[in-house]
């Protein structure tokens, strides 16, 4: 699926498997390709979206919850293509036999297509466990009422920027009954809504198709996510693998932006545990008010700190003109675009302001670094609250982007000492499930073993 935090993982597993032997052909669209230079070890096919004329896809939303059209449309338009595509791989006499087709989850589409031509198809979940399962309770939370947008608890959409404002409202404090660890609010700010809804339509679609694959590859870990993990292996009769890419292979080759380093010699200076890390993933906009609130918040902190700021990040600015002259001083360090998993493993960084998209989180914890949660909407409010409640290593800005509950939260969280145990826990615990016996290890090698059996 052509998006950064899709790439990414879909290419650090496509590393996994060709360490351990295996051929591989990327299926890939034109809009947002990777840089094939980077990764000469594999083949490219560009496919779906390769006619310049064809104007269903062009004028497509780029960023924010808007982005879902493409996915949308890729679903909707794709499968002949990619059926035709398929069909042309398996037909090649001078390279290998096709053993499987694996797929971002979201192309679910792509499931009937794999089984005309009788092909297996293995599913990347490129989310959580927990957010798998809650979305697969999508139509109970739709009967109950979850859904509903009453004029007491209605959400708005603002924007159409991809982040979800909520009125104050005690009501919407309450536990749901049937998942315990979020609060109301926390559906509702997953933007879905009961009736007429693409987006509800394609998650569904996406839930049906994965129950149907020959198999699912999880970014994750059993340390993680053991209970969901045993609710998943019993409702679920597919075989399921949970691997940390994070801690296999980076993702510098698979940005699709340019990363800035020029800030490291800074970095380097700083004392451990010093600098807050700000980085809100690679397609959320915020508008110029709730910038505004996240600048003071940072500066009221007193903390250093690294801030990513994309170029677009602020709706209708190119980049910082939004940002006021003189204000944030010489404690931070703004760029385009960084190396994120090489700045969150640097001693000098003490925590991790992160929009909770899955990737940034499972990041945070693979380097033991604890979090700030500033979900949008779609699967981050899950994983806020998971942190938070659960895993209880990071603090959930729930109230949205208010300076003082930012510098609040920001100072309890670089000093918070039973925070930072827990994460460094966590990132042990995964540490020693990658050697041999350990259930990362296992499972790379159970998933070795099962493709190379199809």
């Amino acid at each position: 699926m052509p998006y950064q935090g899709h790439i990414n993982p879909m290419l650090q597993l496509a590393n996994i498997l060709y360490s351990k032997g295996f051929n591989i052909t990327i299926f890939h669209t034109n809009f947002n390709k990777p840089k094939t230079s980077n990764y000469p070890h594999f083949t490219f096919r560009f496919i779906i979206d390769n006619d310049p004329n064809d104007q269903r896809y062009s004028d497509l939303p780029l960023q924010g919850m808007g982005a879902f059209s493409r996915i949308i449309f890729f679903n909707r338009y794709g499968a002949d293509q990619l059926h035709n595509q398929l069909e042309l791989e398996l037909s090649r006499k001078d390279e290998p036999p096709v053993s499987c087709l694996i797929t971002d989850a979201l192309w679910h589409v792509a499931q009937p297509v794999a089984d005309s031509l009788s092909l297996p198809r293995l599913v990347l979940r490129t989310s959580s466990l927990f957010c798998f399962l809650t979305y697969a309770s999508l139509p109970l939370l739709g009967d109950r009422g979850y859904l509903d947008l009453s004029e007491n608890t209605s959400a708005s959409l603002l924007d159409g920027l991809g982040y979800v404002d909520l009125p104050h409202n005690t009501h919407l404090e309450e536990q749901v009954v049937e998942f315990p660890t979020l609060k109301l609010k926390d559906i509702l700010k997953m933007g879905y809504k009961k009736e007429n809804d693409a987006i509800g339509e394609v998650i569904g679609n996406m839930v049906k198709q994965t129950k149907a694959s020959s198999g699912i590859i999880w970014n994750s870990s059993k340390e993680l996510e053991e209970p969901e993990l045993e609710t998943i292996l019993r409702d679920i009769p597919v075989p399921s693998f949970l691997i940390p890419f994070a801690k296999h292979f980076t993702t510098s080759s698979s940005s699709l932006l340019k990363q800035d380093r020029t800030f490291f010699p800074w970095l380097d200076q700083q004392p451990p545990n010093s600098v807050v890390y700000v980085s809100y993933g690679s397609v959320a906009q915020m508008d110029k008010k709730h910038f505004l609130e996240m600048v003071h918040g940072l500066v009221d902190s007193k903390q250093s700190f690294l801030w990513v700021v994309r170029p677009g990040f602020v709706d209708g600015s190119t980049w910082l003109e939004a940002l006021p002259d003189g204000l944030m001083g010489e404690r931070g360090r703004i760029v385009k675009w960084a190396p994120q998993q090489e700045v969150l493993a640097h001693k000098a960084v003490g925590a991790f302001w992160t929009h909770s998209g899955w990737n940034s989180t499972f990041e945070s914890v693979c380097e033991g670094v604890p979090m700030i949660c500033s979900p949008f909407w779609g699967d981050q409010p899950l994983n806020a609250r998971y942190m938070s409640d659960v895993l209880k290593v990071g603090v959930y800005l729930e109230n949205g982007w208010k300076r003082q509950e930012i510098a609040n939260a920001i100072r309890r969280v670089m000093v918070d000492e039973e925070i930072r145990e827990r994460v460094k826990m966590l990132k042990q615990k995964l540490d020693v499930s990658l050697i041999k016996g350990g259930s990362s290890y296992e499972s790379v090698e159970s998933l070795v073993a099962y493709i190379s059996s199809l």
